[in-house]
């Protein structure tokens, strides 16, 4: 991993520092929201529109890296981010719900932004160096569990109106991000090529490597953005345990998300990526059941890392999949189509996580992934071929 080049080091640090802004938002957003909001299904809003942004900024965000290149266009979202942040601190010092859930939704651009830095990072490197590059990125998300959370809970009482401080911190880190960027040397022009080979998208998704990888990666984000969303509300607003906990519940989910990023490739190469993504379902299987059998803080806490493992697992098996569907001058049609169904279905699941726990409780929002789950465990038993893992799983 050390051998790795400049351009992998700088996405990772800004990777750390723009998923910070998920992090943050996923622990505040929801807070904020049943306070503000006309009612209290609706208090997971601000937390659905920035998955709901990013599901419908993912195909635009990347035409415009097409037309003027990766660079320009990080550097920009950082300019972006921050004049939205700002939006966001005068919509709840003047206590207005939906302009706060309208700026949400906008900060889905810069999310759908950070979603490209993982393939960044893989056109900056050999094709033996794409997990290692891949998971180096992912582990910028380590630091991120402590810095989302931990500026939230330092600023929240800098001024009268509860975390308007926050969110002048997370204006810092987007400056960060925007000297880093600076550095930042794209190893290829990010252009459409000719298609020479002119495959139908219809011949590509039918692939079973397709169906899969999209499958595993959609299905860890649906269930950990389902579940993690649910997560605070429950904890903190109807079962009343402590900002503080609940503070240290969802950073334990996000490093149990990103650490495994450490050892994922050895899974891969010793299991293989079939197993390693059925390993994740299980994972998943095993979260809700802990989380079903009691409200106590343990529960919640083990339930949050098994669901961050779950999803590690899956994610990064669909990521390194993904690329042996298609050829390299189709990479921008079927990297969007891919980012766009995986934040399109976790928009919706964001989107509905405030309803259901609210009008419901928690055990049928956990009660309610188990389909997804058989599901997605039999696409990943039935659906690819031996011939096509075999290959991934050689040259991982």
């Amino acid at each position: 991993m050390l051998n790795l080049p400049k351009n992998v080091w700088i996405l990772t640090a800004c990777q750390s520092l723009f998923m910070s802004l998920s992090v943050f938002m996923v622990f505040v957003a929801g807070i904020i929201g049943s306070e503000l909001s006309p009612t209290k299904s609706l208090s997971t809003l601000p937390v659905a529109t920035i998955v709901v942004g990013t599901a419908l900024s993912v195909i635009p965000v990347i035409r415009l890296m097409s037309i003027f290149g990766r660079k320009k266009v990080f550097l920009s979202s950082c300019i972006y981010s921050i004049l939205l942040i700002g939006l966001c601190i005068f919509s709840i010092s003047k206590e207005i719900f939906f302009l706060f859930s309208f700026a949400s939704f906008c900060l889905g651009a810069t999310v759908a932004t950070m979603m490209q830095f993982r393939f960044a990072a893989i056109e900056s490197v050999t094709l033996e160096q794409r997990p290692s590059a891949t998971a180096v990125v992912l582990l910028g998300g380590l630091i991120s569990a402590f810095l989302g959370t931990e500026i939230a809970a330092i600023g929240k009482d800098f001024f009268e109106t509860d975390f308007v401080g926050s969110f002048l911190l997370l204006v810092l880190l987007f400056v960060f991000a925007f000297i880093l960027m600076i550095f930042f040397e794209p190893a290829v022009e990010f252009k459409e090529e000719v298609d020479k080979s002119k495959r139908p998208l219809t011949d590509i998704i039918q692939q079973g490597s397709f169906i899969v990888a999209v499958s595993a990666a959609t299905t860890g984000y649906v269930v950990m953005s389902f579940i993690m969303t649910a997560t605070p509300v429950s904890m903190h607003v109807m079962d009343g345990h402590s900002l503080h906990h609940t503070k240290l519940v969802l950073q334990s989910h996000v490093i149990a998300m990103f650490l495994p990023s450490l050892f994922t490739a050895y899974i891969v190469k010793y299991i293989g990526l079939t197993r390693m993504m059925l390993l994740g379902i299980l994972l998943l299987f095993i979260s809700v059941f802990i989380a079903f059998i009691s409200h106590a803080l343990i529960n919640y806490w083990w339930s949050l890392i098994l669901l961050g493992l779950g999803w590690n697992f899956l994610f990064i098996g669909g990521t390194n999949l993904l690329p042996k569907a298609y050829n390299e001058n189709e990479k921008f049609k079927v990297q969007s189509i891919n980012d766009f169904l995986i934040f399109g279905f976790q928009a919706f699941a964001a989107l509905s996580a405030g309803w259901f726990v609210f009008n419901f409780g928690w055990e049928v929002v956990l009660l309610s992934v188990l389909p997804l789950l058989f599901e997605s465990a039999v696409v990943a038993n039935l659906t690819v071929s031996i011939e096509d893992l075999a290959v991934v799983e050689t040259s991982v």
